[in-house]
C-alpha cells in the first residue's frame, strides 16, 4: 500500500496444495487436488468481478504478474471486471486501456465499458444529482479535516462525480483504527453512506454500492440476473467495502491481506488466497482457468 503499513503476514492454519486456506463456514472450498476432479469447483464462472487496490495492485503498482493474469483470463474468455472505490476519471482510462469488459466505480455509483460505438458511461444518478450530493459534502469533508488532525481528501478527489474520499494512509501518515472510525461516523451523522478500503473512506449520498451496481451491470451488459445466475460469477476483494460482494457471491475471495480486516467483518470472503494483493489476485485467476480448462 503506497503510504500505508506494509501488508500484514499471517498464520491462517490449514492451506491445501495450490495455497488458498478457507476461513469461514460457508461454501468450504479447499485449493486442493481433490478438486481436479470430473466437477470442478469454479467451472461454471465466466466473469470475475474483482476489487483493484491491494486486490490487484499491490503497494500502489500493478505487478506484471497481476497484468498478466488479466491478460490471460481475457485471452481465456473469462470477463474481468473490476469493481472500484476509484473516481470516474480513473474508470474511463481503466475501461480503454485495460483487458476488461468493463469497470464499475466510485463504489457502484456508475460503470464504464467499451463498445463499438466508443465509451459507454452509465451513472445511478443524473448530473444535477449529482452536484446536489456534492454540494451537501463539502460540509463533511470540513469537518473531517478539522476534527481528524492527518487526515487528507484522496489525491484523486478532482476525477470523482459522487463521493469524498478522505485519505488515511495512502498520501498521508497512517492513521488509527479511532480516527479513521471517527471519520466514518462524521459521514453517517450527516446521513451519507461510509465504507472503509484498504487506504481511503468514501462517503456518498444516493442509494448504490458495488453490489447494487454489480447487479445492474450484469443485467445491463448480460442480460442476466447475478442472483439466478450466481454461480456463473465470482468476486474477489481485500477490505470492508468488499464485505456485500463477499455476502452475496458464491464463489467470493479474498486475497490475504484481508486477513487484518476480518474482526470488522461479519461476512468475509468464503476463500482466503495464500498470497497477499496481486499474487493473490492471480491464484484466484489461475484457479478458474483450470477449473475451466478441465472441462473444456
Amino acid at each position: 500500500m503506497q503510504g500505508c503499513h506494509k501488508l500484514q503476514r499471517y498464520s491462517s492454519g490449514k492451506k491445501g496444495v495450490t495455497g488458498f486456506a478457507n476461513i469461514s463456514t460457508r461454501n468450504k472450498t479447499h485449493m486442493s487436488n481433490t478438486m481436479q476432479s470430473s466437477s470442478p469447483t469454479f467451472k461454471n464462472v465466466r466473469c470475475l468481478f474483482t476489487d483493484i487496490d491491494d486486490t490487484i495492485s499491490t503497494e500502489g503498482k500493478i505487478t506484471q504478474q497481476a497484468y498478466d493474469a488479466l491478460w490471460r483470463a481475457h485471452d481465456a474468455g473469462l470477463v474481468v471486471v473490476p469493481v472500484t472505490g476509484r473516481p470516474a476519471g480513473w474508470v474511463d482510462h481503466i475501461a480503454r486501456m485495460w483487458p476488461v469488459d468493463g469497470v464499475i466505480g466510485e463504489n457502484g455509483g456508475l460503470y464504464m465499458r467499451m463498445t463499438e460505438q466508443g465509451l459507454q458511461r452509465v451513472f445511478r444518478y443524473d448530473e444535477a444529482a449529482r452536484a446536489g450530493f456534492r454540494k451537501r459534502l463539502e460540509q463533511i469533508r470540513e469537518e473531517v479535516l478539522t476534527k481528524v488532525p492527518g487526515s487528507g481528501i484522496a489525491s484523486d478527489q478532482p476525477y470523482r462525480e459522487y463521493d469524498l474520499a478522505i485519505d488515511f494512509c495512502e498520501d498521508v501518515k497512517p492513521l488509527t483504527e479511532d480516527d479513521v472510525a471517527e471519520i466514518v461516523r462524521i459521514f453517517e451523522a450527516h446521513g451519507a453512506t461510509a465504507k472503509i478500503s484498504s487506504i481511503h473512506v468514501n462517503g456518498w449520498f444516493g442509494d448504490f454500492d458495488k453490489l447494487t451496481m454489480a447487479k445492474q451491470y450484469t443485467q445491463d451488459v448480460f442480460g442476466v440476473s447475478l442472483g439466478e445466475e450466481n454461480d456463473t460469477f465470482a468476486f474477489c476483494g481485500d477490505s470492508p467495502n468488499d464485505e456485500p460482494m463477499f455476502a452475496y457471491f458464491k464463489h467470493s475471495f479474498g486475497v490475504a491481506n484481508v486477513h487484518q480486516f476480518l474482526p470488522q467483518m461479519t461476512s468475509p470472503p468464503a476463500t482466503i488466497t495464500q498470497s497477499e494483493a496481486g499474487a493473490g489476485f492471480t491464484e484466484v485467476v489461475d484457479a478458474i482457468l483450470r477449473d475451466r480448462q478441465t472441462v473444456s
